[in-house]
């Protein structure tokens, strides 16, 4: 008589649950290349441990996958499993009637997170910008072809 209890998803219903790769969320990819939200919603280089871990606070079940997505085929490893609809086919968490609702919610939570601070981002990049534009006035521009 085994009175385990499995809290681990059966093959069969795995596949029902919808699938979440990095690249969905990855604001340096286009959107031929996969990225699925507007830039300005995206992130750079999002892992699936922050997938993991923004959607498990937000009280949804997840399972992590090592398996590629098909135009990253040599890149990071892995992707999210997330389960929105019950084996009665019942909304879990109303606020994620679909996989888009969920895309944008982590749009919205990653600038939130520690370890992705912007507010240092911009500061180091504007001052590289600004170095940039001046070493590019004392360059010519055009061809400038021959004189006569």
């Amino acid at each position: 008589m085994d009175l385990s209890v499995t809290t681990e998803p059966s093959v069969l219903a795995l596949k029902k649950w919808k699938v979440i790769y990095p690249v969905y969320l990855n604001g340096k990819k286009t959107v031929v290349e996969g990225r699925r939200l507007k830039r300005e919603k995206c992130v750079d280089n999002p892992t699936v441990e922050e997938i993991k871990s923004i959607l498990e606070n937000a009280g949804l079940r997840v399972v992590v996958e090592r398996k590629f997505h098909p135009r990253e085929y040599m890149k990071d490893q892995g992707r999210v499993r997330v389960q929105l609809k019950n084996d009665l086919n019942k909304l879990i968490n109303p606020n994620f009637p679909h996989k888009l609702a969920v895309l944008h919610y982590l749009g919205e939570t990653f600038p939130k997170l520690k370890g992705r601070s912007s507010s240092s981002l911009p500061s180091t990049s504007a001052g590289s910008s600004s170095q940039n534009q001046g070493a590019n006035k004392g360059k010519q521009k055009g061809k400038g072809g021959k004189r006569r």
